[in-house]
């Protein structure tokens, strides 16, 4: 049974736009899947298709011009209404500049591309191809995706009366996910030995093809420990300056390989929430994982976790996923929220003047526990809500005029 994605939909209903769809994302997250899933629905209807791949020796002719391509199109399709997939979009030089001259000749063509975050770093493509393209994210599979898979979609539209009945085997999904993430090959392996052998190539080619390859990187030694360094740090303050020094390069090259580890989605930056310079931290980031299956080989504890009370930051990347998904769809940002005298909150969602700050617990709570740090946060701001995201605990408490409220893991999916 196929994974099943669920930025398929989007894609769909984007099909009729004349604009290109350009599917960004992690290597490996599953983006030439989703494209040949793509294919296949419309061959069905009786569309016509092509599918080209900058990774195929076979197809690299046809990008040496944009009249070799298009001469290459119209052998498959005439010239009437029909449906190009191209993979791998990263690989031409000069993409973005060579997808706008194709899109400005008028063609009767839809076209589907895809990309890791490299094309942003090297061709700029977003740049060229401004008011010609819509973007769409596909990350590793999400929590959600892995649960409706592991269940046999069998819960698909009620996944919260699962919970409830299902707790045991719903926290063991929990683990699994936790320990292995999501992508999708690692997904679909059984045992601990294949799905290690699995996430060690995924990384060796990330580091190989997109770091070594795309971005010319000369400290792949350098790179690599600072992955390495980021993933023991997660949910922690980031300091460059102590970076440079243990990694033995200069401040300004750690920053750029920050960039472009987050340019190729391994990487999330979360940054401070503040309004008083004096008592509240503004500059330093937080960094979280894409993928906890990828944090997890890069501090070397992949599939070895057996216990919540060591899953803490593990957990915490989780729910900033989680609130990433949500904020996503209505314009919000996340941060964090710390003082010079140590107080902190995990996440703080912000949508303008309206703020949610979230403590996240895991653990499952059978309390309405509210630490000194929340409170501080709510004394401070009067947010009219705030959340304690934990892993079975459903409650709420009322502090002045906010509003505690205590969210199970599963209820945020």
């Amino acid at each position: 049974m196929p994974i099943k994605r669920y930025l398929f939909e989007n894609l769909r209903t984007h099909l009729p736009k004349k604009e290109m769809s350009l599917i960004v994302g992690p290597r490996q997250a599953g983006k030439t899947t989703l494209m040949l899933q793509l294919r296949d629905y419309l061959e069905k209807k009786g569309e016509k298709t092509i599918f080209l791949s900058l990774d195929f020796e076979r197809d690299l002719p046809y990008f040496m011009s944009q009249a070799m391509l298009l001469d290459r199109i119209r052998l498959e399709l005439g010239n009437r209404k029909g449906y190009v997939f191209i993979d791998e979009i990263q690989r031409k030089e000069n993409a973005g500049l060579f997808l706008k001259g194709v899109y400005d000749m008028q063609t009767p063509y839809k076209f589907i591309l895809s990309g890791s975050g490299s094309v942003e770093l090297k061709e700029k493509v977003h740049e060229s191809l401004a008011g010609r393209k819509r973007m769409f994210e596909l990350n590793t599979v999400s929590l959600k995706e892995f649960i409706n898979f592991r269940t046999g979609y069998k819960y698909e539209d009620r996944l919260d009366k699962y919970f409830k009945v299902s707790k045991a085997e719903g926290m063991g999904l929990l683990m699994e996910y936790l320990n292995f993430g999501g992508y999708p090959r690692v997904v679909l392996e059984d045992t601990l030995e294949e799905k290690s052998a699995i996430i060690d190539e995924i990384y060796r080619s990330y580091i190989e093809k997109d770091i070594a390859y795309l971005l010319r990187v000369e400290r792949i030694d350098a790179f690599g420990n600072l992955i390495r360094l980021l993933a023991g740090q997660t949910g922690n303050m980031i300091n460059f300056n102590e970076l440079s020094s243990t990694l033995g390069i200069s401040v300004q090259t750690v920053k750029h390989y920050v960039a472009y580890a987050e340019k190729t989605f391994i990487i999330k930056r979360v940054t401070p929430y503040f309004r008083n310079l004096r008592k509240e931290i503004s500059k330093s980031p937080v960094m979280y994982f894409n993928d906890l299956g990828m944090r997890n080989f890069a501090v070397r504890h992949f599939g070895r976790y057996t216990m919540l009370s060591e899953l803490g930051f593990v957990f915490q990347n989780l729910v900033c996923h989680l609130l990433s998904e949500k904020t996503r769809v209505d314009g919000g940002t996340i941060h964090y929220w710390r003082t010079k005298d140590k107080a902190e909150v995990d996440f703080v969602i912000s949508r303008g003047d309206n703020i949610v700050p979230v403590e996240v617990k895991c653990r499952e709570m059978r309390d309405k526990e509210i630490g000194r740090s929340l409170r501080g946060f709510i004394g401070r701001y009067n947010p009219a809500e705030a959340w304690v995201v934990n892993i079975s605990l459903k409650a709420e408490e009322l502090i002045e005029k906010t509003r505690i409220r205590f969210i199970p893991i599963f209820e945020l999916l």
